[in-house]
């Protein structure tokens, strides 16, 4: 008998269903315990699963204050700047549609767990984490340039693989008018 089971042989099988990159496909993965389980393989079914899509590098996080439309700092005193996306400041400086960024960006992820995914180069030259941002599954930075509330702004090599994603975005929101694209004149980005 081994310890902490019963006799009897138990297997796990791992089911994966992979996202591919900018999907909006959740990876799952699915264990089913076969046989008499031991404690090693219940630890092992119910243990987080890391899944590797193409490299990514995903890390959960606590956000502790909002810094600015682009920008929040983590309960654990890191920074972390929204790839992507560049709003309008609000901070040193108070540009039109600013302090609507800075907002929208609190209501969105202020005291709530965030999701971090990073890119290439994990940290800008200001020692800031460099990340896609989601909460409650919804990223953020695609967000705000939807919406209307900030422009793309893309320093290579991060962001290099969805870079049409986010012209796109930005283009429709301008089409339609929506945020800072109806309302600042003229454009702060």
């Amino acid at each position: 008998m081994r310890p902490g089971g019963g006799g009897g042989r138990d297997t796990v099988d791992p089911t994966v269903a992979v996202a591919s990159p900018g999907s909006a496909v959740v990876p799952t993965v699915t264990v089913t315990v076969t046989g008499k389980p031991t404690i090693a393989t219940m630890l092992l079914a119910t243990a987080p699963v890391v899944v590797a899509c193409g490299g990514d590098d995903v890390e959960t996080a606590t956000v502790g204050r909002v810094i600015d439309g682009d920008t929040v700092e983590l309960t654990d005193g890191r920074r972390v700047r929204y790839l992507m996306v560049d709003t309008p400041e609000s901070t040193t400086e108070v540009e039109c549609w600013g302090p609507e960024a800075a907002q929208l960006n609190r209501d969105l992820v202020d005291g709530r767990e965030v999701e971090l995914r990073f890119d290439v180069e994990r940290e800008d030259r200001f020692g800031r984490l460099l990340a896609y941002v989601s909460v409650g599954g919804a990223e953020v930075n695609t967000a705000i340039v939807e919406r209307g509330y900030g422009c793309v702004l893309h320093i290579p090599p991060n962001g290099t693989d969805r870079k049409d994603e986010f012209d796109e975005l930005e283009l429709r929101a301008r089409t339609l008018g929506r945020g800072l694209w109806a309302a600042c004149s003229p454009r702060p980005c």
